[in-house]
């Protein structure tokens, strides 16, 4: 299998865990387990963002486009006046 392939599969399928440990964190009463799905979810995004930015280095993965920062703040306004 190329490399480009094996980096975008795994890409994908840490996203589907975070998917899975927002569920999990959701629903999890025990603090204690609560605390470990978090903890678990924060590695993952972490890991995910190294190997994106490999990706990205390497020309595997192109980002979406630079948003302004006018239309950042306009997406602030509006999350914060929900």
């Amino acid at each position: 299998m190329e490399e480009k392939a094996i980096v975008n599969d795994v890409l994908s399928s840490t996203k589907a865990s975070l998917k899975d440990y927002e569920g999990a964190i959701l629903e999890t009463e025990n603090m204690e387990l609560r605390q470990t799905f978090q903890n678990l979810r924060n590695s993952s995004e972490s890991f995910q963002y190294e190997l994106f930015k490999l990706a990205e280095a390497k020309g595997y993965y192109t980002p979406a486009q630079k948003v302004t920062q006018e239309e950042i703040s306009n997406v602030k306004n509006e999350v914060s006046n929900l």
